[in-house]
This record gives structure tokens, C-alpha cells and sequence, in this order.
């Protein structure tokens, strides 16, 4: 069987079974129940994802899956493609946002070449995983083979697997590639039917006209590709990215292993989607992050039927908003641990009903 294949049949729906050891441990604490809302969610939620009450995230990381788009030459970025390349050594150097707010959440980052067009020579603390140097133009063709396409997707259950393998229980996605939008949007419209004009935001920051060419660059791709909505790995080569498709694996490995991943803005949540279309159990180990202000996140939120936890106007990607809900993922944990239960602290309970 191929990689893809054997890391579907090892992901589960999510066991339910210790629910309500979850809930009474919760409804324990010095606390009228469901007082914390949302973080009593999060910790019922990452109790199941890994069958442990409670999960220890002691070890946290973030991946950055970075690669470029031939589409950008059709003037769908505000940026020149000579960024991504450039944000990738930012990373390496610890002088992103990524980095800042990872630090803060107390995770490492890990940043991988899937398919950036520049030769990094072994930059220390890069990860090699180039499938190829960018993807094609999607607006006169396939943005790639269909068997690069799996490699993206095997690359980050790899990464997923090698950050299992070193003790990592908690994971984010990341992501770098200028045009990565204009791909977002269209895996978005191909497996939604949504019409670009729906899907398509500003990206980074581009003007009106601007924004009217990406949804008509967007229109021409899926007119030219003609990507199948029933078939994630066809959608993902046709107009997708090497970036997406990586985090779609690394989403699909941690499920394999009842890792939960923390599901960063735009781009990210379109891995999200192709892997849940690969394989629908995914979704049960996913965390939404935040709302970001592209105008086609909300559709992917509602399409994977999942709620973010932060809205703070983040469209930048890279992880950010991942990282910053890492710090929430472990309170409803500490919750968990360190807050006394009445008896423990002599505080008397609800007085019963009458």
C-alpha cells in the first residue's frame, strides 16, 4: 500500500468512551460547571483526540511548509515570489512573527522546503523535502503532476511521523509561499463549488482591481484544469500548492498518531480540507485557531464544521495564529492539573434543588 493509504486506515474516529471522566473531572474543579466555556471545550476535546485525561503538551511544534507559485506571475500578490525565499531565512534566523510567537508559546519551529524555487545549499536548520522548485502556472495548466502532488501530501506525514518520533505531542501548521491565496481560493471553489468571487480575499493586501484579475485568474484555472471535486489528490495537483498539500499530510500523520494539530489561517485550513477529503476521521483531531479576514476562511470553517477560537482581524499566516491558540490548548489542560477540586480545597458545592 502506499504511504497515503496506510496513514487513512491507521486514523480512527475519534473514542468517545472516557467522556464522562472528562466532564466529572471538570465538574469537580472549584468552579460552577461549564464557567470557563471554551476552554472547558478545548480540554473535553483534546482528551478524546488523545485518549488521555489529561494529554501532556509539554513538547509543541509549529511547521512551516513553505513553496512557490507559478501563479503569482499573473500579478495575484502584492509581493514579488523572491519573498518566500527571503521569509524562509527569516525563519531560519528566529526574526519572523512565527518565531516571536512561537517562543511565546513555548514551541520550536521547523521550517520545510516542499517546493521553494531557489537553492537554499543546505541552510542550517532548513528541512529538505523539495518535491519540485514551485509549482506551474494553474492558469494555463496543471499546477502539478498528479504524483507530485501525493509527495506533497507524504512529506507531511512524514513530518508528522519524524516529529512523533521525537516526542512531540502537540503540532501546528504553517505556512510561506507567495500566491498561496490565489491556490487556497481555488482547492477552496474546486471542491466547494463556491465561486471565486466568494472564495477570493485580498491576500496581502492588494487593491480592488487587483483583487478582480486574482478571481478571474482563479475563474480561468478551474475552467482550464476542470479539477474533480470528488477527488482531493486531483484538485490538489490541478490548482493547488506544494505547501498545502505537505500540510494536508501533516494533518492526516498526527491523526494517524491521535496528535492533535492546531489549523493556522487561510492556507492552512485548505490543507485541512484536502485532508479531509482524503480522509474524514481527520477532522476529529483538528483545532481551528482563528477566523481570518480572508473572505473565503469562514466557508472552509463551515464546510470541516469546526469553530475557531480567536478573531483578531490575523490574515498573515506562517502559524501565527496557531501558535497563539497553542497557549490556550495548554491552559485547558492546566485547568485540568493544577486547579483544586472542592473537596481538596474545602470550598462547599452547588446546594442541591429542591
Amino acid at each position: 500500500m502506499e504511504l497515503i493509504e496506510v496513514c487513512r486506515t491507521r486514523i480512527l474516529p475519534i473514542d468517545r468512551s472516557i467522556e464522562p471522566d472528562v466532564r466529572k473531572r471538570l465538574d469537580s474543579l472549584t468552579k460552577p460547571p461549564g464557567s470557563l466555556g471554551r476552554l472547558e471545550e478545548m480540554a473535553l476535546q483534546v482528551c478524546l483526540m488523545t485518549g488521555k485525561i489529561p494529554p501532556d503538551f509539554s513538547r509543541k511544534r509549529v511547521v512551516v511548509m513553505a513553496a512557490d507559485h507559478g501563479v503569482a506571475a499573473e500579478g495575484v500578490s502584492a509581493y514579488p515570489p523572491e519573498v518566500t525565499p527571503q521569509m524562509v531565512y527569516n525563519f531560519l534566523r528566529g526574526g519572523a512573527a512565527i518565531n516571536v510567537l512561537a517562543r511565546h508559546a513555548g514551541a520550536d519551529v521547523r521550517v520545510v522546503d516542499v517546493g521553494v524555487n531557489h537553492d537554499f545549499a543546505g541552510a542550517d536548520g532548513l528541512v529538505s523535502r523539495k518535491v519540485r522548485p514551485g509549482t506551474a502556472n494553474m492558469a494555463v495548466g496543471p499546477a502539478m503532476s498528479r504524483g507530485e502532488a501525493r509527495a506533497a501530501v507524504e512529506a507531511g506525514i512524514e513530518e508528522a511521523r519524524e516529529a512523533v518520533s521525537a516526542g512531540v505531542t502537540l503540532l501546528a501548521t504553517g505556512d510561506m509561499g507567495i500566491g498561496n491565496t490565489t491556490a487556497s481560493s481555488a482547492v477552496l471553489s474546486a471542491l466547494t463549488g463556491e465561486p471565486p468571487e466568494r472564495t477570493t480575499g485580498s491576500g496581502t493586501g492588494i487593491d480592488a482591481g487587483a483583487r478582480r484579475n486574482k478571481v478571474a485568474v482563479i475563474e480561468r484555472a478551474l475552467s482550464v484544469n476542470r479539477p474533480d471535486p470528488s477527488d482531493p489528490i486531483d484538485v490538489l495537483a490541478k490548482v493547488g500548492g506544494l505547501e498545502i498539500g505537505a500540510i494536508a499530510g501533516l494533518i492526516l500523520g498526527a491523526a494517524a498518531e491521535r496528535v492533535p494539530v492546531v489549523v493556522d489561517g487561510f492556507i492552512s485550513t485548505a490543507g485541512a480540507l484536502i485532508a479531509a477529503s482524503i480522509e474524514p476521521a481527520a477532522v476529529g483531531y483538528m483545532i481551528a485557531s482563528h477566523r481570518s479576514t480572508e473572505r473565503g476562511h469562514q466557508i472552509m470553517l463551515e464546510r470541516l464544521g469546526l469553530s475557531p477560537y480567536l478573531d483578531l482581524g490575523l490574515r498573515l499566516g506562517e502559524g501565527t495564529g496557531a501558535a497563539l491558540t497553542m497557549g490556550i490548548v495548554e491552559a485547558s489542560v492546566r485547568i485540568m492539573t493544577e486547579m483544586d477540586t472542592f473537596d481538596r480545597a474545602g470550598v462547599s458545592g452547588r446546594i442541591p434543588e429542591a
